[in-house]
């Protein structure tokens, strides 16, 4: 929504640079502002899947926790930047960093979502190209040649001007 194309989620991503070891510290933050933990056995979820489900349940917005420790996670948060919103200031993951999390997911919408931020910002796709070289080296995926595809065309809408 920052970078591209303005569209209703009804959930926001943390990211809280924590291992789980770190869950009672992230749970005492959740009720404190008074989220719903959507889980019942905490503890094993979050083992599992390094993520914390939760939800305001005033607005229907579902606030997931993500752990995170590994190199890339790290360096994605050093490159994050600091938006004004609401009279404060609010981080947000780097163009580069939304780009790299959509083409993992793969999902139709999210690379229609690549499509608009590559139209509307300026982005340094060696970096987008070395961490979904080492992204598919481990996972045994193909998102960089996905994004390649992705990169060409919005190139070729540019020069055709449109």
């Amino acid at each position: 929504m920052l970078y591209g194309e303005p569209r209703l989620t009804r959930d926001i991503d943390v990211t809280v640079g924590l291992t789980p070891s770190h869950l009672p510290r992230v749970l005492a933050v959740v009720q404190s502002l008074g989220l719903q933990v959507l889980v019942p056995d905490v503890t094993s979820f979050v083992e599992q899947t390094w993520v914390l489900p939760t939800l305001d349940e005033a607005t229907g917005l579902r606030v997931d926790f993500i752990f995170s420790r590994t190199p890339y996670e790290q360096s994605a948060m050093e490159r994050a930047r600091k938006v004004p919103l609401g009279g404060g200031m609010v981080t947000f993951a780097s163009p580069e960093d939304v780009i790299i999390h959509k083409m993992l997911a793969g999902r139709a919408r999210d690379e229609e979502d690549v499509r608009s931020i590559l139209r509307k910002q300026t982005v340094d796709a060696e970096d987008i190209r070395q961490w979904l070289e080492e992204f598919d080296a481990a996972l045994g995926t193909a998102t960089r040649s996905k994004f390649e595809s992705l990169w060409e065309e919005v190139q070729a809408e540019a020069k055709q001007g449109r």
